[in-house]
């Protein structure tokens, strides 16, 4: 027999912390708590339209934020997203940080000094992994270099495909990392994949403040979507039939 254990207690963040209350809350199908007092670590802000979502995550982002709490829009500020298409998707937040965070400064390739991108699949050689997030350090002619944690990485032009901008990433890539500030669209235009494990995943992601943007109804609807794509892995019978072999 395989003992089962299970996790419910939170520790990224601190005791007391709204974030805690409101990941309770959610896990429990309940609506979080949207009413922003004073300097609280949950915050809530209502914007009806996806553009004005766009609009309010980008100066959150970029300017109240920073301002605020003296975070860096880059390293401590994580903008998370259930959907990469639409006006307040993942695509375009991370067009419109780019553009303003890491201004064009004609370089030969996509990618800019200064940009945050993500590694998205195993690459050995360099050591590094899918989900892998760093800083551009320097764009060539040939290639870009980008510091990942305590090492920098080299990027032939042919590797390039390997790397997409990081401003904005689904909370499916984060879900195994964690950052002081996350920020979060919460809009009905992404009502596919509005579920009570996305919003519980991305919110306890961020571990000083976490930042919604969006409507009451679309937090309604995902903490009371209990949908979850299973993932057949055959474990079970695997698990079974090597039990034997356990003691």
């Amino acid at each position: 027999t395989i003992a089962l254990t299970k996790l419910n207690a939170i520790f990224r963040q601190a005791a007391g912390s709204q974030i805690i209350v409101n990941a309770h809350r959610i896990n429990e199908g309940q609506m979080p708590f949207t009413k922003n007092s004073g300097r609280g670590d949950f915050l809530f802000f209502e914007a009806k339209e996806p553009d004005e979502v766009r609009k309010e995550i980008l100066d959150l982002v970029v300017n109240r934020i920073p301002k605020q709490y003296r975070f860096d829009p880059k390293r401590d500020i994580q903008v998370l997203a259930p959907m990469k298409k639409g006006i307040c998707g993942i695509d375009v937040l991370n067009r419109d940080l780019q553009a303003v965070l890491t201004p064009n400064d004609s370089t030969p390739h996509f990618f800019r000094n200064g940009d945050k991108v993500m590694q998205t699949r195993n690459n050995y050689s360099k050591d590094v992994f899918n989900g892998d997030i760093g800083i551009v350090t320097a764009v060539q002619e040939d290639a870009i270099v980008v510091q990942m944690d305590e090492k920098e990485v080299r990027y032939e032009v042919s590797e390039l495909g390997e790397l997409v901008l990081a401003y904005a990433v689904s909370v499916h890539k984060f879900q195994g990392s964690e950052c002081p500030c996350v920020v979060m669209p919460a809009h009905t235009s992404h009502f596919k994949l509005l579920t009570k494990n996305l919003l519980y995943t991305g919110v306890t992601r961020g571990k000083k403040l976490v930042v919604l943007v969006g409507t009451k109804k679309a937090l309604a609807i995902a903490v009371k979507n209990e949908d979850v794509q299973l993932r057949y892995t055959g474990l079970q019978c695997q698990l079974k039939g090597s039990d034997a072999h356990l003691l």
